[in-house]
């Protein structure tokens, strides 16, 4: 890779981690699209669709562990939540990331786009009073959130995403978690996701490793600072922000299908 090439995937890497520690994701509903449309675009090779969901799923690894750890004493970590929705969505990313090499590129594609488009309709949901609870009177249907993880986990292990994109609405409009206890254990859950679908890429050598290090290393760098910087901002600000981020991206990865 050259100087200039590394450049590039590096600030892809940390524009992307600093959202999605700001917003509670693992960043690849945003790194997907940039890594599979921006090198091409300023001349350099192009990455294949099997290529960047395995660098996604690994760069994801490092980026949640940041950001979690920038959220550890904030109070927002439901570690009943984190239990329940990580075991499940750890074997389903499992399931996904392993049988991703039986599925062509464009059905990869199409999976992900219809994960983005489910995630954008839950978005724009109306949550009423979402923010009004206290933290210690927060409950929720611990089997119904173990059996959407599961779901979500397969489907997000065969793109090299940690689902984070479409857990953050499901916990928000399904389980009616508040939403900085939301963005706080979806980080968690994520990581654990994240560890199910990794194993799968690298079983069956779907990593491009030199890559890959960049992306880490700028996830380690930007994925803390977003995550303090979402603790600042307003609620309602952080969901029109990741609502406009899968909006876009669902548009272009469905023009580009179509």
């Amino acid at each position: 890779m050259s100087f200039d090439f590394i450049v590039v995937i590096f600030l892809i890497g940390f524009v992307g981690s600093f959202i999605s520690g700001m917003v509670g994701i693992g960043g690849s509903i945003i790194k997907y699209p940039m890594l599979l449309y921006i090198p091409p675009m300023l001349g350099y090779m192009a990455f294949s669709a099997h290529e960047v969901s395995g660098i996604s799923a690994i760069q994801v690894f490092f980026a949640t562990i940041a950001g979690v750890w920038a959220y550890r004493k904030s109070g927002y970590l439901n570690k009943t939540l984190i239990t329940y929705m990580g075991g499940a969505i750890l074997i389903g990313s499992f399931i996904g990331g392993y049988g991703s090499t039986m599925i062509s590129e464009s059905a990869i594609n199409i999976v992900y786009a219809v994960l983005a488009t489910l995630a954008v309709i839950m978005m724009f949901l109306p949550k009423k009073n979402l923010d009004d609870r206290p933290i210690e009177e927060v409950v929720f249907n611990k089997w119904l959130a173990a059996g959407l993880a599961f779901v979500v986990g397969i489907a997000a292990g065969i793109v090299g995403a940690a689902g984070a994109f479409i857990l953050v609405p499901i916990m928000l409009v399904v389980l009616k978690i508040p939403t900085r206890m939301t963005i706080a254990t979806s980080l968690a859950i994520t990581f654990i996701s994240s560890i199910g679908s990794t194993i799968g890429k690298i079983a069956t050598d779907q990593i491009l490793y030199g890559p890959a290090a960049v992306m880490i290393v700028a996830s380690i760098l930007a994925a803390p600072l977003g995550a303090k910087v979402g603790q600042k901002m307003n609620t309602k600000y952080l969901q029109w922000i990741l609502a406009g981020l899968i909006l876009a991206t669902a548009i272009k990865i469905w023009l580009d299908i179509l």
